[in-house]
């Protein structure tokens, strides 16, 4: 499948990943920052690589309708600032009690439990702060649309009803249809959102 910049899909991919990962250093408090413990813990996460898919798929969608995706790189950092929220508490003893994301010690097993916990609330926070920021040059209507999309995809009806459902699901066996379920909330709407 060739996409309208002339690249396949998995060369736009390779191509806006190598793009996110250059620009999301500038949207991140400076490393040298009060309070140290938590940026460094948001740059641990935010910066230990994956796919980047939802920041490609906001610059992808921009690009469909005709528009620059620079214009949107602060929606699309916040997208993976959200994502990355997500993940360090999703990794929690608490939640799923991981010790490996992407091949690395989670936030948790390197900082501790409660520097992940606010690392995580201070990547969502900042993703909103972008969001709203001037120097994302939209309309505020829009600025409103796009924050109120990413707050129901992450909200009680989206990823942390999915997560909700996880966690009571433990000592059940869930069917097929229930699993589908749970990942449309769990990863699915943060997708849509992108998009």
């Amino acid at each position: 499948m060739i996409l309208l910049s002339g690249l396949s899909a998995s060369q736009y991919l390779s191509e806006g990943k190598k793009l996110i990962d250059e620009k999301v250093i500038e949207f991140l408090p400076n490393g040298k920052a009060y309070p140290e413990s938590i940026h460094d813990a948001m740059r641990y996460s935010l910066l230990a690589g994956g796919k980047r898919l939802r920041p490609v798929l906001v610059m992808a969608a921009t690009e469909a309708l005709g528009r620059d995706r620079h214009a949107v790189m602060p929606f699309a950092i916040a997208a993976e600032m959200i994502h990355t929220y997500t993940l360090i508490h999703d990794d929690l003893p608490a939640l799923d009690n991981d010790d490996l994301r992407r091949g690395k010690p989670t936030n948790h097993k390197v900082f501790g439990e409660a520097t992940a916990i606010l690392a995580g609330d201070a990547l969502q926070a900042r993703a909103f702060e972008l969001l709203s920021s001037p120097e994302f040059k939209l309309s505020i209507s829009k600025k409103i649309s796009i924050i109120n999309i990413l707050s129901r995809a992450i909200g009680g009806a989206g990823m942390v009803l999915g997560q909700s459902e996880d966690i009571e699901s433990i000592n059940c066996s869930p069917d097929l249809k229930y699993l589908e379920e749970l990942q449309e909330l769990k990863t699915g709407l943060l997708i849509q959102a992108a998009c």
